[in-house]
């Protein structure tokens, strides 16, 4: 029995007694109830197992269909009709025949319903044949061999041993029969009827909707109101109302039955008492066919109004239409006054109506007893009042299929079980309904049937659960926003990484013994949950396998006799060797096995219970070697295992963090270098300490071990070392600020011989042949700052040159070097991290994108004089065992930068010369690094002529260009054209910056800045637009080299296109666009509303309508113009192809957060294969389509956030590299 830990901790459904408090088990099997399934019902997920079985669907029971049948408030009626007896003789040649007022009725199954002066078409019958129909049905009929068993559910059709069903199963299939199609066949125009069938018997049933009368039914009511509310003298108001109406049908009598043929004065008193004329009683004429016409009066002058007598002469086409059409009426209205006088007797005691000549029998009783809802079949009134009229359980009532008034817990249990019978996709949706309803009955103090409660039970034991059971469970995984994985979970995240989320959350709960039973056991029912809800056979099979039995890691390690500490080879060995020598314990031994795997997180022991096969055996080769290797999550790295499979892929960086695979600290401090070396050497921009030294050595040691698992390993997926990781979240500034958090500040810079470690920490000597083993848990995180950093003010670092004090972090500068600060997406960000999408939430987001570009005097050259100011104090931070390992998504720029600041440290030379940022000598600057040239124009007039006249110019060098992805429709070369040229303001006056490429890089890392800033409600959000991009870029256009006439003729479409594109921004976007739409809503409104007592103003809602024309062709002129224009573009540089980069990594963020998400990547296999591409997920590493990665993510959460493209023919990627043993062997 799982345990009971669904829903709210403190409802009435926790720990409570099956036994004392819920009756005895088996309460299902009180319910005469057929047909079920307990397989299809266990496994109501598998879809496979439902498209076998055809279920037909949700249904309803009789009282429900009865409802649906027709309005519950209106009754029908059987009309039976007898001739008018001869009102002149001889009778007329045209008087009708008895055959004719027959078929004046629509259809012999046709019944009258007086509210809406129509018809409705209801059959319903036992057969084992079903009519013939119209189409065919969306979800599947009922078996039918099932249904032949037993004539009708309910009354005689019941089994000689008893009914096996309390009550019908009802299936709507919509507009399924064509009433044209049966015996006797409806005759008046094409009508479609629902059919209705029972699943458990051979009944099935037909109806139509309201045929409408001759006289509509609004119209009905409108002219009886109006009787009604102007009775006559010595008349009630009913009686008046009747009156009217039956001088209607006089008229149409003495058409019909004495072919009264006379103009009939509308104006003349006695038609004046009997009737009146009004607009009302003129449209009931018109409709029956008495036109108006106006006829003189005698010898004078004088017209009057006359009603114009149809044509009824069958022989004419005409004639017999108008004939049939007052027979219809003639029957209608007959009817409509028989049922109105029956229920209206009181008010027309005094009344004496005239003969009619149709009957009119309620038939509700016959109908409900027809299909099992008559209260003699299913009895009312168990439902205490309160909850009878308890409008919140309406859904539920009616998802059931049954309504409140027929409760009683067998029929419920009853309706419950039917569902989730008949429609077992939905299982969760009927138990979460039939748990409000019983939920709502204890809340309210209503007593619950014990057999009731005991069915909920029975179906928690059975796993079931609620809408709110599986967002608690994806809570427990660590799934939300701002939950531990910082990811919704949707559609869109695989089996393997829930899998993965749940047992990291399993080894987290290891981390408090006292709980952890429990939590072990939440989590196994959460994963159940999930792996149901997703129909995913993968994930219940992980739950099968590695759900366990509770062991506690100490009884699993006593039970194979083995320490704690023991590596996972002699682990594997002593398990083989225990379960031979006991095989009957082997069961609990693989248990324990399991227990250890789940705790040290170990793949390979995982993959061992899985396959049998140790995956560190080298004669077991588990993945083609042409297969690039995966990266385990170490909890949210997913962008850390991005980042460093994509430098795997870089050849020469891979060649260059290779050589110093066996360097350590000792080789360092050998040297004996003086502070005065150390000045020397720069690394973004800035000096660096002895300190961060060792710590760069220390990292790349580390990246060149997880690099050689990722070429010679033989298993799907490497498991980076957690030190590595903390080594590449955690900045040596952050770790110095936590490490003096009681003092004011900390300069780095002051690191001497004496501060400096002894030795670094031995590399590991795991043996190669082999993943390295999985520390048991999580190091403690030197700094509480790994997951929330404090907010560095970036605002202050320098656009020009200036030499930054050696405790200024490396983040951004590693990759950026100091740049000017532009609007719109000419901005390049001083810090990397304030622009990417995974940027802390605690940073604050910028809310004036426009920055000035000036010197802070605070961060002056040391040689100036002037000190940087300390760190202000804080409050030391608690740091968590588990921050690193299940903490929240990291900020990825600065992740990237403090790598790429590492690397770059642990490569510097200090035995060669001095080195600064112009200088290419290193393999980062050599790979990721190009030159600008960036000048600052004038563009206000109101500037003094020699500022006007001025040009500032100056070079730098870059590593990424950065394209703002704020609207819809651009594609990548709109972004960089605004990047390369746009407009900033420096000293309170607007500028123009030109950028241009002066030496294109090998690699050209194209950031798309996703977040922006909703300035209304003072948030960052990310964008999700679409930018279209393509396998090759030209960066010509954009080279200092380029053609300055092209460049000015392009620069000049340019201006044309984004005014162009500002005049659309503005008309379809923003706060109260779009205003087409607007103008047009506004006229609507006005045309229609009645609310307000407003004089007509036509020539305000012609204006209006112009104004919405007029945007419309706007819109339609600038978009057309911003074709062309971009067609121009693309037309002045086709030529242009010398400076061509090919795509070869995409960066993808999945989420709809600036702040969260989940990170993977795809990687071109280059060089020899360029038209297979690689997706990267963690440990997943699988093969796609060229498709896949240019695929148009509009609608979609996953989106590019980082291009990178290599220039073409620079061989400076190597997507697999690979150790394949058969070249060995080839050789030999």
């Amino acid at each position: 029995m799982p345990s009971n830990t669904w829903g709210d901790p403190n409802n009435e459904w926790e720990n409570l007694n099956t036994f004392d408090s819920w009756g005895e088990t088996g309460i299902a099997r009180k319910i005469k109830i057929d047909g079920r399934d307990e397989s299809e019902e266990l496994h109501w997920y598998d879809s496979s197992l439902r498209t076998w079985k055809a279920r037909p669907g949700p249904g309803v029971l009789p009282p429900l269909l009865a409802d649906m049948l027709h309005d519950p408030d209106h009754a029908l009626y059987s009309v039976s009709a007898q001739p008018h007896p001869p009102l002149v003789s001889p009778p007329p040649s045209h008087t009708p025949s008895a055959d004719e007022v027959r078929t004046a009725i629509p259809h012999p199954n046709a019944y009258f319903c007086r509210e809406h002066n129509g018809w409705v078409l209801l059959l319903w019958k036992s057969s084992t044949v079903l009519p013939p129909l119209h189409r065919n049905p969306e979800t599947p009929l009922p078996d039918q061999n099932r249904r032949k068993r037993t004539a009708s559910c309910v009354g005689d059709g019941e089994q000689p041993s008893g009914p096996s069903n309390m009550t019908h199963h009802w299936h709507r299939y919509e507009k399924a029969v064509d009433a044209t199609k049966l015996n006797p066949p409806y005759v008046y125009g094409e009508l479609l009827l629902d059919l209705y069938i029972c699943c458990q018997c051979s009944m099935y049933c037909l109806v139509s909707d309201v045929i409408p009368g001759v006289i509509p039914a609004p119209l009905v009511k409108e002219f009886t109101l109006d009787k009604i509310g102007h009775p006559a003298i010595d008349k009630t108001p009913k009686a008046t109302a009747v009156a009217a109406w039956e001088t209607v049908l006089t008229i149409i009598d003495n058409r019909l039955w004495r072919d009264e043929t006379r103009a009939l004065p509308v104006g003349r008193p006695r038609f004046q008492t009997k009737i009146g004329w009004n607009g009302h009683v003129e449209q009931v004429f018109q409709v029956l066919g008495f036109p108006t016409d106006k006829l003189a009066q005698g010898d004078s002058n004088t017209q009057e109004l006359t009603l114009q007598p149809p044509p009824i002469d069958p022989s004419t086409a005409e004639g017999k239409a108008s004939r049939t059409k007052l027979l219809r009426a003639w029957v209608e209205l007959s009817a409509w006054l028989a049922i109105y006088e029956k229920a209206n007797k009181e008010a027309m005691k005094d009344y004496n109506p005239i003969v009619l000549h149709v009957r009119a029998d309620s038939e509700r009783d016959l109908y409900q007893t027809a299909i099992g809802a008559h209260v003699s079949q299913l009895s009312r009134g168990h439902l205490p009042d309160i909850l009878a009229s308890y409008t919140a359980l309406e859904p539920s009532w009616k998802t059931l299929g049954m309504t409140p008034s027929t409760y009683t817990w067998e029929l419920l249990a009853f309706a419950y079980l039917a569902q989730c019978r008949c429609d077992p996709a939905n299982t969760m949706t009927y138990f979460a309904h039939l748990l409000t309803i019983v939920n709502t009955m204890l809340s309210l103090h209503v007593n619950v049937p014990g057999e009731l409660q005991g069915l909920i039970v029975e179906e928690r034991e059975r796993y079931r659960f609620t809408p709110e059971d599986y967002a608690n469970a994806a809570r427990l995984l660590g799934f939300g926003r701002d939950n531990d994985l910082g990811v919704e979970l949707d559609g869109e995240v695989d089996d393997d990484f829930i899998a993965q989320a749940w047992r990291s959350a399993r080894q987290r709960a290891w981390q408090d013994f006292s709980d952890v039973a429990r939590k072990r056991a939440q989590l196994n029912d959460a994963l159940k949950i999930v792996a149901e809800q997703r129909g995913s056979e993968a994930l219940l099979k992980v739950w099968s396998e590695e759900k366990g039995s509770g062991m506690s890691p100490e009884t699993a390690y006593q039970t194979l006799y083995v320490p704690k500490d023991v590596d996972e080879t002699m682990l594997l060995t002593v398990f083989s060797m225990r379960v031979e020598d006991q095989p009957s314990q082997s069961e609990r031994m693989r248990e324990a096995l399991s227990v250890i795997a789940e705790v040290t997180n170990s793949e390979r022991l995982r993959q061992f219970l899985a396959t049998g096969n140790d995956p560190g055996d080298s004669t077991v080769i588990n993945i083609s070697p042409e297969m690039p290797r995966g990266l385990n999550q170490l909890g949210n790295t997913c962008y850390l295992n991005s980042l460093l499979q994509y430098f795997y892929t870089i050849k020469d960086l891979r060649a260059a963090i290779a050589s110093l695979a066996t360097a350590d600290a000792k080789s360092f401090d050998e040297k004996k270098f003086t502070d005065d070396d150390l000045k020397r050497h720069r690394v973004g921009g800035r000096l660096v300490t002895r300190r961060e030294i060792m710590r760069s050595k220390k990292f790349v040691n580390l990246l060149a071990d997880l690099f050689w698992n990722l070429e010679f390993c033989e298993t799907t997926a490497v498991t980076p070392a957690i030190e590595l990781a903390k080594l590449a979240l955690v900045t040596s500034q952050d770790e110095e600020e936590d490490e003096t958090s009681d003092k004011a500040g900390t300069d780095s810079s002051n690191d001497t011989d004496a501060t400096l470690v002894d030795d670094m920490a031995p590399r590991s000597s795991f043996d190669r042949s082999s993943p390295p083993a999985t520390q048991l848990q999580s190091p403690k995180s030197p700094t509480g700052s790994v997951l929330g950093k404090r907010s560095r003010d970036r605002d202050g670092e320098s656009a020009m040159d200036v030499d930054t004090p050696a405790h200024t972090p490396p983040g951004p500068s590693a990759l950026s070097p100091p740049t000017m600060k532009a609007s719109g997406s000419g901005e390049e960000a001083a810090s990397f991290i304030e622009n990417a999408i995974g940027s802390s939430s605690k940073r604050p987001a910028t809310s004036d994108p426009d920055v000035e570009m000036q010197e802070d005097s605070s961060l002056q050259a040391p040689g100036n004089g002037k000190v940087p100011p300390p760190l202000p104090p804080r409050k030391a931070r608690q740091t968590d065992d588990s921050v690193m390992m299940f903490g929240r998504q990291h900020d990825v720029s600065e992740c990237m930068d403090n790598c790429m600041f590492q690397i770059e440290t642990a490569l510097l030379d200090f035995q060669g010369m001095a080195t600064s940022d112009d200088d290419k000598t290193s393999p980062v600057k050599r790979l990721f690094y190009g030159k600008k040239r960036q000048r600052l124009l004038s563009l206000s007039l109101n500037e003094d002529p020699l500022h006007q006249s001025s040009i500032h110019e100056k070079e730098d060098l870059f590593s990424h260009l950065h394209v703002n992805v704020a609207d819809e429709g651009f594609d990548l070369y709109d972004g960089l054209a605004r990047y390369f040229d746009d407009v900033v303001e420096v000293g309170g006056q607007k500028k123009r910056m030109e950028v241009s490429i002066v030496d294109p890089p090998p690699l050209l890392q194209v950031q798309l800045q996703r977040v922006q800033f909703n300035r209304e409600t003072q948030q960052a959000y990310k964008s999700q637009a679409y930018v279209k991009f393509g396998e090759t870029i030209y960066l010509d256009r954009f080279l200092d080299s380029a053609n300055p006439e092209k460049k000015a003729r392009s620069k000049t479409i340019y201006t044309e296109l984004t005014a162009a594109r500002d005049r659309v921004q503005r008309l379809t976007q923003g706060k109260h666009a779009p205003f087409a739409s607007a103008f047009a809503n506004t006229v609507d409104y006005l045309s229609k509303q009645t609310a307000i007592n407003l004089p007509p103003d036509d020539e305000l809602l012609v204006s209006l309508s112009s104004e919405e024309s007029l945007i419309e062709e706007q819109l339609r002129t600038d978009r057309e113009k911003m074709a062309t224009l971009k067609q121009q573009i693309e037309d002045t540089w086709k030529d242009e192809t010398s400076a061509a980069y090919e795509l070869t990594s995409v960066f993808i963020h999945r989420g709809s957060s600036p702040s969260w998400g989940h990170y993977f990547f795809y990687s071109r296999n280059l060089p020899d294969r360029p038209d297979e591409w690689f997706k990267y997920n963690d440990s997943d590493v699988s093969a796609v389509s060229k498709d896949e990665v240019l695929a148009d993510t509009t609608g979609s959460t996953a989106n590019p956030y980082m291009l990178v493209f290599v220039r073409k023919g620079v061989d400076v990627i190597d997507t697999v590299h690979r150790f394949n043993p058969d070249t060995l062997q080839e050789e030999e």
